[in-house]
């Protein structure tokens, strides 16, 4: 498969999982999008999102298209562990995450996403979804089969609890 048909399949598969996880959502709580890069996904949960749910947006510095910067309030720039820890230490309420960390290597992506899942757990709300474009782990993220149209292994959803 081609770069190119892969970077497609992985972006039908992310809108699709994002897609039905908005449809899904009964759990009370913010939204965290954890890579903002240059906002596509930012911009397609602000627009799919209703009743006001903030979507805090994390990234290392902003590199997002204008049209997709978040407000300052709810953009956490900086490294990850540094402020997905600190944002969890005020205690808000998080109905869903989505996580698309994966970098081109591959021991890098794997060392972030086994911090990530038990810092997820820690953060997400019971009922509470995650996505991810990398498999995690932590006992309180339970794997559920992602929505129809979304090959296996491709994208990664949990549930909290």
């Amino acid at each position: 498969m081609s770069r190119l048909d892969s970077f497609i399949r992985r972006l039908e598969a992310q809108r699709l999982c994002l897609d039905w996880a908005v449809s899904s959502l009964d759990a009370p709580g913010a939204v965290l999008e954890l890579g903002l890069g240059n906002g596509r996904t930012y911009d397609h949960l602000r627009e799919r999102i209703a009743g006001g749910r903030p979507i805090y947006a994390f990234d290392r510095h902003l590199a997002a298209h204008p049209a997709c910067v978040p407000p300052a309030e709810t953009l956490c720039l900086g490294e990850l562990r540094e402020t997905l820890p600190a944002f969890a230490a005020k205690r808000v309420p998080v109905a869903l995450a989505h996580a698309d960390l994966g970098s081109g290597d591959a021991a890098a992506t794997a060392a972030l996403a086994a911090w990530l899942g038990p810092m997820l757990a820690r953060v997400v709300g019971d009922g509470g979804l995650v996505l991810s474009d990398q498999p995690l782990d932590a006992p309180q993220l339970r794997r559920v089969e992602p929505p129809a149209g979304v090959p296996a292994d491709r994208y990664f959803v949990y549930r909290r609890g």
